[in-house]
């Protein structure tokens, strides 16, 4: 009994020495194990690493041997392409430097481009001051004044000796509508001499002889002495338009103009004329010669009624036109076209101031005048008893004209000329370039300012 215990105590001990001994072997082949996972690793990372530096050695030197390459062949191509021609030198065109003269159309041009349609079509008239203020002799510019020429800014205001009193008042008058209006305005006077002499007759300037008188004396010198004595005095009140000279030639029986036109021979006419337009212009006045195209040739007088001239088409270039071709060669600034009706070159009985044949085919066109064309007074009966106010007003411009002179009635003249601009009968472009002629003479003393 005793010794099978002990033979079973021995079978123990063995059992437990040979788990002991698997332990152990257990233990020592797990750390084997993770020895060689280690030693894996790291030959891996090692190996892995210099793949990696080898790889991108080979893709570094396949870049370098493309970029080789593909120079080249770049350098083939350029080696093998032709230089293109050199191109000649090209000198820029210089731009031209405009003239006084084209700087102050582009000075005006932008005026009149944002004037009112109202105020374009005001600026066309030249009337009394009577006409805008409602009184029946204006002797004085006050708030009356004033608010008509912010209603109607019309181009110029005519004086005749109703409105003269004395010297400063006729020089107040003239100075405060110039300070009332809008826009640069004419201030005209029909000063010509003679009988025809407001201020002189009113005592405010020297009294000058009558053209028929100088033309009697033979010397043109005397009208050029009229001109500068008129001017003077006419611009030290602040007149700056003339109505003058009469380049008309009294050359018919009874000439209506036989005491005011120098005389009926074109070539000694044409030195008085311009001799008398010189001195004007020397005082800063300027002179409008009238009464295109021959207001002498009838004994008619057009402040009565109609009047006809039977002077032919020759004759008239022969001579009452080669005086006002002098003038405009003279570079005379305006030019009054009268109401004498002319067949011979209309074929009617229109009067000239009406006619597009004398106004833009003759004048304009023809004779290459680019000065103001002027009506003379269109209340004068040859126009008022045979059209409205408002009739010839848009017919004088149609026919080219850029002033209207006095109508009968200025209110309805005005409203019928902007109804035809309105509606088409006469162009707004008409307008601004009638505008562009008279701004170029008011706006002629600022030519020094955009030199």
């Amino acid at each position: 009994m005793e010794n099978q215990q002990d033979k079973l105590q021995q079978q123990r001990e063995a059992r437990r020495r040979r788990r002991k001994r698997n332990q152990i072997l257990a233990y020592a082949t797990v750390l084997v194990l993770i020895a060689l996972m280690a030693v894996g690793i790291v030959i891996g990372v090692k190996y892995l690493t210099q793949w990696q530096e080898q790889r991108q050695q080979e893709e570094q030197r396949q870049q370098e041997s493309m970029q080789a390459q593909l120079e080249q062949q770049l350098e083939s191509a350029e080696e093998s392409i032709e230089a293109p021609p050199e191109k000649p030198e090209v000198t820029p065109e210089p731009i031209p430097e405009l003239t006084p003269e084209e700087k102050l159309d582009g000075i005006i041009n932008t005026m009149i481009e944002v004037m009112p349609l109202e105020d374009k079509v005001s600026g066309l008239f030249f009337v009394t001051p009577e006409s805008i203020t409602d009184v029946n002799a204006a002797v004085r510019a006050g708030d009356g004044t004033r608010e008509a020429l912010i209603r109607y800014a019309v181009g110029g205001i005519v004086y005749d000796k109703k409105n003269i009193q004395n010297a400063e008042q006729f020089g107040e008058m003239l100075g405060n509508t110039e300070l009332y209006s809008k826009y640069p305005i004419f201030l005209g006077i029909e000063e010509e001499g003679g009988s025809v002499s407001p201020l002189a007759s009113a005592g405010l300037i020297d009294k000058q002889p009558s053209a028929a008188d100088i033309g009697e004396g033979g010397d043109a010198g005397a009208a050029y002495q009229a001109g500068v004595s008129m001017g003077a005095g006419m611009a030290s009140y602040g007149i700056n338009v003339d109505f003058a000279p009469v380049a008309d030639l009294a050359n018919v029986d009874g000439s209506v103009m036989a005491s005011r036109a120098y005389g009926n021979d074109a070539m000694a006419v044409t030195a008085y004329v311009n001799n008398m337009a010189n001195g004007l212009r020397e005082q800063g006045v300027v002179a409008c010669v009238k009464h295109f195209p021959c207001g002498g040739s009838t004994a008619a007088d057009t402040h009565e009624g109609l009047a006809v001239s039977d002077r032919g088409a020759e004759d008239l270039r022969s001579q009452e036109l080669t005086i006002y071709q002098s003038s405009i060669d003279s570079g005379i600034q305006m030019i009054m076209v009268g109401h004498t009706a002319v067949p011979s070159l209309t074929g009617d009985n229109t009067p000239a101031s009406l006619s597009s044949i004398v106004v833009t085919d003759l004048l304009r066109n023809e004779m290459g005048y680019g000065g103001v064309i002027i009506t003379d007074a269109m209340d004068m009966k040859a126009i008022s008893e045979y059209y409205g106010s408002g009739q010839a007003a848009v017919l004088a411009l149609k026919a080219g004209c850029d002033m209207i002179l006095m109508p009968e009635n200025f209110e309805e003249a005005y409203a019928a000329v902007l109804a035809a601009v309105q509606d088409g009968t006469i162009s707004e472009e008409r307008i601004n370039d009638a505008l562009r002629r008279i701004y170029r003479i008011k706006c002629a003393d600022r030519l020094n300012q955009v030199e």
